[in-house]
């Protein structure tokens, strides 16, 4: 069985150097902040040479642009440019991620 670990997104990118550290985080079941949301939470760090980083960066780009191509996300500049159904203007949607700017 291969192991599988979920992910809500990317905490922090650090640099060192030649390595790149990827420490990805997830919503906690458990600890709330002051607004009672989930805290973000570390679960497990990617660590890669620089190369390897540049390499997965220009394969994920090639992935969003096939999943915008495709209707499945929007870029957060394409959605403040369509017209909200009540006609004002919208800056943001809660079906779009803030990291695809």
């Amino acid at each position: 069985m291969t192991n599988e670990l979920y992910a809500d997104g990317i905490g922090e990118i650090t640099v060192t150097g030649t390595i790149v550290r990827i420490d990805l985080m997830s919503l906690s079941a458990t600890e709330r902040d002051a607004s009672n949301n989930p805290k973000p939470v570390f679960r497990q760090r990617i660590i890669m040479p620089v190369d390897a980083f540049a390499n997965a960066v220009d394969l994920m780009q090639k992935a969003l642009g096939g999943l915008v191509e495709a209707g499945a996300v929007r870029r957060i500049g394409d959605i403040q440019q369509l017209p909200a159904a009540d006609g004002q203007q919208s800056s943001a949607s809660t079906n779009v991620s803030p990291n695809f700017n």
